[in-house]
């Protein structure tokens, strides 16, 4: 028998990568806890974090691949599912065109540094292969040979990577608030004690924002819902309506320039468009806006006085999640944040908002004009890379050239993505679904093999998503804290296999070990370091650095002529439709009932909803929660059934009062309706509702800029049940 032993290693749930410490016991995990020796995250972790040996230890994880049959799934061998989905793939490929492919990229797969690049070069190599035999069909359109890809992301943040770009030339430059310094901190759409920080790694972000208001510094949260991070200690509640929040910021910036608070030697030096932006907010002043956002205009005066104080003094800050990238115009509300730090000379400078820089400098890589970002499609004119999420269905059932072949990977669409029955019905169409996952979830009840992947804690990795975005810049190496159990594999693993039965190139060509983290290497070494170092240092390697204001616009701004474009062309028919909209809210009225989502410390996406230590105290379900008054208006009380319904779909729902919700908005997580995952056995037996049946899907349904998802500010109707 082997000694127990102890191992360092990190979360990959969420940002921050929180430092821990796996014990093993005979050669299996068998509980974490946080390393309170880490210099970084300084002993913080989250239950979610601490439930990740459950993760490891549950009885319903997939060990081995399960093929479907008449009788349902059976156990395969390795051998015949890499043999039978290379045979089929590559058969759809030959008879349709790699457009019958596509492939779905979940959420954990951005913190598995080896799963999405293995994942891409399977399907380039897949659409290139079709490419060359396809070259004496001139009739064949580049288009025509492309395998379509999804990503989660076009449901939480995809307007962040589209609204960097147009702004500052790269997807991938997203600055951060100095919290350290700050005198002021405006939090859009985030509740950080639940859920984090998402765009802010940073591990303890509750103890941040108490420093820094032990210093003085004002900080504010702008939020339809007195969320659990507002507090005498961390920061006061402005309540907002949702999917209103461009108006706010536009109103705010309205404000700032007629009271004189923009930097107008930075606009001169390093901005161009300048007037277009003066144009587009002074169409929104904080008394035309006060009706739509429910902030009266004397509270953004208020506000603009406070910015511009901070502004000339300590700094003043701002930081948007994905309450507001959700709504209808997420990509401009993304683009009038980063007006908000740079008009008014709050960008690159201490207190104020700065670009991290951790191990690789990675502003160049998300370099590319946002002009010429968009294709024409059967469904309209969509952004180039990951197509919207909303029209996956559409893809499958409608298209012209109709998907044939879907690869999910650590995803659950059925369940993630808006029109839950339209997606059913579609997968139902496929010829081949491929799910590569923990478990046997909502999605992989449709699919034609299930394989089952290594979890974070069986798998080498580095700390690689929180590049660019991290408080304290790091770069930490682990270890498999132990080997997969069953026949689980990684991804690199099964697309390598994939690639090598499909005759393309694969990482085995070089042997049955192959080296997989040159390209980690490459990037360390620009800073200074090396993948050897990093390995050998028990936390990693930190970037004293990697903070520092003055290189911004010389060294990270990307657009060809070093200048923030402060009205980028291409926003031309957004403001359009952005006037449409407000005029549509104004219309309505305050009365209209809307729905947003709320986060749980138990839950993240659907991650745990099959650990039975994540469902007790009541968190076996998710209810509706809604105003007392507004729950008393429609003959409701606290513990009811209700009905709620719109023109989408409709659920039965349990409801609770909460005084901390504006009036006219329901709350109610997502990550739940597992009533049809009988391979998730704990969840299906407290399944909770999915809200995303109630969201709108298909062409109409996302944001035309970035492709995100309308996910918040939904119109709904609230009845007694029965």
């Amino acid at each position: 028998m082997s000694e127990p032993r102890e191992v360092r290693s990190f979360c990959r749930v969420c940002e921050p990568a929180c430092g821990l410490v796996a014990r093993v016991e005979h050669g299996e995990l068998v509980a974490l806890r946080p390393d309170r020796a880490h210099p970084v995250t300084r002993g913080f972790a989250c239950d979610k974090g601490i439930a990740g040996v459950d993760v490891h230890r549950d009885p319903d994880r997939l060990d081995h691949p399960l093929r479907r049959s008449g009788r349902g799934f059976e156990r395969a061998s390795w051998d015949d599912a890499i043999a039978d989905v290379a045979a089929r793939a590559r058969a759809i490929v030959d008879r349709d065109g790699p457009e019958a492919v596509a492939w779905y990229m979940g959420n954990p797969t951005a913190f598995n540094t080896l799963a999405g690049p293995a994942a891409g070069a399977f399907f380039a190599q897949l659409q290139a292969s079709a490419r060359t035999r396809a070259r004496s069909e001139p009739q064949a359109s580049e288009a025509h040979r492309t395998c379509r890809a999804f990503s989660s992301g076009t449901q939480d943040c995809a307007n962040k990577f589209a609204g960097s770009e147009a702004v500052f030339g790269s997807s991938t430059v997203h600055p951060i608030p100095d919290l350290d310094h700050t005198d002021l901190l405006l939090v859009i759409g985030a509740n950080p004690r639940v859920s984090h920080a998402s765009f802010l790694s940073i591990a303890d972000p509750i103890e941040k924002l108490r420093a820094a208001k032990r210093r003085g510094a004002q900080i504010w949260f702008v939020n339809p819902r007195r969320v659990e991070s507002v507090a005498p200690s961390t920061g006061e509640w402005l309540p907002i309506r949702p999917d209103t929040d461009a108006y706010f910021l536009a109103a705010l910036l309205c404000e700032l320039e007629r009271s004189g608070g923009f930097d107008e030697a930075a606009l001169a030096a390093h901005g161009k468009h300048v007037e277009g932006l003066r144009a587009v907010v002074r169409r929104y002043p904080p008394e035309r806006v006060a009706g739509v956002t429910g902030v009266p205009a004397e509270r953004v005066r208020a506000l603009a006085a406070a910015w511009r104080d901070a502004a000339r003094a300590g700094g003043a800050s701002v930081h948007m999640s994905t309450g507001a990238n959700m709504g209808r115009q997420g990509t401009l509300a993304y683009w009038l944040v980063h007006m908000l730090s740079f008009a008014t000379g709050q960008l690159d400078r201490r207190g104020g908002n700065v670009l991290s820089v951790g191990f690789y400098k990675s502003a160049k890589a998300g370099r590319r004009d946002f002009a010429e970002s968009f294709a024409d499609s059967e469904f309209g004119r969509v952004r180039r890379g990951a197509l919207p999420g909303n029209l996956l269905p559409h893809y499958i059932g409608e298209a012209e050239r109709p998907v044939r072949a879907l690869f999910v990977v650590a995803g659950n669409p059925v369940l993630s993505i808006g029109g839950e029955a339209k997606l059913r019905a579609a997968l139902e169409q496929l010829e081949l679904l491929v799910c590569v996952d923990l478990y046997r979830n909502a999605t992989g009840e449709y699919a034609h093999w299930l394989l089952p992947a290594a979890d974070m804690y069986e798998r080498a990795d580095v700390n690689v998503t929180g590049l660019g975005l991290q408080h304290e810049p790091w770069v930490q190496w682990t270890d498999a804290v132990v080997p997969p159990r069953g026949e689980r594999r990684e991804e690199w693993w099964i697309f390598g296999k994939l690639a090598q039965a499909c005759g393309l190139r694969s990482p085995f060509d070089a042997g049955p070990a192959p080296d997989l983290w040159g390209r980690i290497d490459h990037m360390l070494r620009t800073r200074g370091t090396s993948l050897e170092a990093v390995r050998a240092a028990p936390h990693g390697v930190r970037f004293a650095d990697g903070k520092q204001p003055g290189a911004f616009y010389a060294e990270h701004l990307q657009t060809p002529d070093r200048k923030v474009d402060c009205c980028p062309d291409a926003f031309a028919g957004a403001f359009a439709r952005c006037d449409a909209i407000f005029a549509g809210l104004e219309a309505e009225g305050a009365a209209r009932l809307k729905l947003i989502t709320r986060r749980e410390p138990s839950m993240h996406n659907s991650w745990y909803a099959n650990l039975p230590a994540m469902k007790r105290g009541g968190r076996d379900r998710n209810r509706l929660w809604a105003h007392p008054a507004d729950l008393a208006a429609r003959g409701l009380a606290d513990g009811a059934k209700a009905r709620l319904w719109n023109e989408h779909g409709a659920l039965e729902v349990e409801v609770a009062a909460d005084d901390g919700l504006v009036r006219g908005v329901v709350a109610l997580a997502h990550g739940w309706g597992h009533a049809r995952a009988p391979g998730m056995r704990v969840a299906q037996a407290a399944p909770g509702v999915n809200p995303n049946a109630l969201l709108p899907v298909g062409p109409d349904s996302f944001e035309p800029l970035s492709s995100q998802a309308f996910m918040t500010g939904i119109p709904v109707e609230m009845a007694p049940l029965g």
